[in-house]
C-alpha cells in the first residue's frame, strides 16, 4: 500500500519528536541511564513527547534563524536550561557541565542540528559560540564515554552541498568572514528525520518525494509512505494526530 503525505515544518517537528521518543537507544537510556534533552526548537517538541507535559518551547530556545528583518513584539521568557533525566526521573538544579561529566556508555544527548546531507548521515551545527556552544561541551565527552548523540533535524535543513568543504571554506576565509558562524559537522550523530520517525513510530517506509508549498506549506515536506495495510494505516493514524501542529510561538 502507497500513500502520500504533506508535513508542514511544524508538524515535523512533531512527528521527529514522536520518533525520538521511541528510538530504542533513548527508551533504553529513559529506563537505566542518563538522557540529556538541549535546548532547541525541535527539541521543544522532544521535552514534551518525553515528560508527557507542557513545556515552554520560546524559553527553551537557544541559538536560532528568523527572517531578516525580524522584530519581535513579545518579551522573551526567562530561559529553561537543557532537561537531564536518570533512570526515567528529571534531575533539578543540575548543570549541563555536570551531567556531561557524569555520562556513561549508553547514555544519550539530544541535540538538533541546521544542515543535513542525509545520504551521508552527516549533520551540520551553526556554532557562533567561541568555545563551541553546547556542541562542544558535549561532543568529546559524548565520544569518549560511548554515548550516543541523537540529533533530530527536518528534511527542510537538506542541503546542496558538502558540508566538510562549507566548513573548511568558512574557517579559511574566517578574517573576511563577517558575522558567519563556524560549521560543526558530525558524521558520529544517530540521525532521526521524519523519514526514521514513521518507520519507528508505524513500521512503514519512506522516502522523501518533494519538498515546499505555499499558503502555509512553505518549508514543507511531502513524502511517500508504504508498507502493509496495517502498518500504513497505523502511519495514517498518527499522521492525521498531528494536522495542524501550530508553528512555533515565535
Amino acid at each position: 500500500m502507497l500513500i502520500q503525505v504533506v508535513l508542514t515544518v511544524a508538524e515535523s517537528k512533531r512527528l521527529i519528536a514522536k520518533g525520538v521518543a521511541a528510538h530504542p537507544l533513548v527508551r533504553r537510556a529513559l529506563q537505566a541511564g542518563t538522557v540529556i534533552i538541549a535546548r532547541g526548537s525541535t527539541n521543544g517538541c522532544v521535552a514534551q513527547e518525553i515528560l508527557g507535559e507542557p513545556l515552554d518551547k520560546l524559553a527553551f530556545l537557544t541559538g536560532h534563524t528568523l527572517p531578516r528583518g525580524h522584530k519581535s513584539s513579545r518579551p522573551r521568557p526567562e530561559g529553561i536550561p537543557e532537561i537531564v533525566i536518570r533512570e526515567g526521573k528529571v534531575v533539578p538544579g543540575i548543570s549541563l557541565a555536570e551531567a556531561v561529566a557524569d555520562l556513561k556508555a549508553g547514555d544519550v544527548v539530544i541535540k538538533g542540528a541546521n544542515a543535513l546531507d542525509y545520504d551521508k548521515r552527516v549533520a551540520g551545527i551553526l556554532v557562533g559560540h567561541p568555545e563551541g556552544g553546547t556542541i562542544g561541551a558535549v561532543l568529546p565527552t559524548v565520544i569518549a564515554r560511548k554515548a550516543h548523540l541523537v540529533t533530530p533535524v527536518g528534511l527542510e535543513k537538506l542541503v546542496a552541498s558538502d558540508l566538510t568543504a562549507t566548513s573548511r571554506l568558512i574557517a579559511e576565509g574566517a578574517l573576511d568572514a563577517e558575522h558567519v558562524p563556524a560549521l560543526w559537522v558530525i558524521d558520529t550523530a544517530v540521525i532521526v528525520t521524519e523519514i526514521e520517525a514513521l518507520e519507528l513510530t508505524a513500521g512503514v517506509s519512506c522516502r522523501h518525494l518533494a519538498s515546499g508549498g505555499i499558503g502555509g506549506a512553505e518549508g514543507s515536506v511531502r513524502l511517500l509512505i508504504s508498507g502493509d495495510r496495517e502498518s500504513v494505516d497505523e502511519a495514517r493514524g498518527l499522521l492525521d494526530s498531528i494536522v495542524g501542529e501550530a508553528p512555533f510561538p515565535i
